[in-house]
């Protein structure tokens, strides 16, 4: 596990970084700075349940948010036809930003899960 959340350190402060360029840097890399800082502490067997509490709240209604929102997830694919959103790095249409935003806070609330479940059974 240490190895796994030294990764994600890694790829989630590269996230950060490549939101310089984003339309809202501003609130992006906040996000993707908060579970850098949760795997960073993770990798020292550093455990604070409500900061995953609140990850998992914060994370999870701001994904519910872009699965549903007008130019969200649901009509990328049903309008859209589940078009290449990796084909280009400039967004130029707003639901491929939009995807693509759902799918960064999937991988967060992906990694925040394999952890809290790791330290759940530690605990116990």
């Amino acid at each position: 596990m240490k190895r796994f959340n030294q990764l994600f350190v890694f790829i989630f402060i590269l996230f950060a970084v490549v939101q310089y360029n984003d339309p809202d840097p501003y609130l992006w890399i906040p996000i993707y700075l908060y579970p850098a800082v949760i795997c960073f502490l993770a990798a020292r067997e550093k455990f604070y349940k409500n900061a995953y509490t609140g990850g998992f709240i914060f994370f999870s209604l701001y994904a519910v948010y872009k699965l549903l929102d007008q130019n969200g997830v649901i009509d990328w694919l049903r309008f859209h036809d589940a078009a290449n959103i990796a084909a280009t790095m400039k967004a130029e249409q707003p639901w491929i930003e939009e995807s693509r935003e759902f799918f960064g806070l999937l991988i967060i609330l992906i990694v925040l899960f394999i952890n809290y479940k790791k330290f759940i059974k530690i605990s116990k």
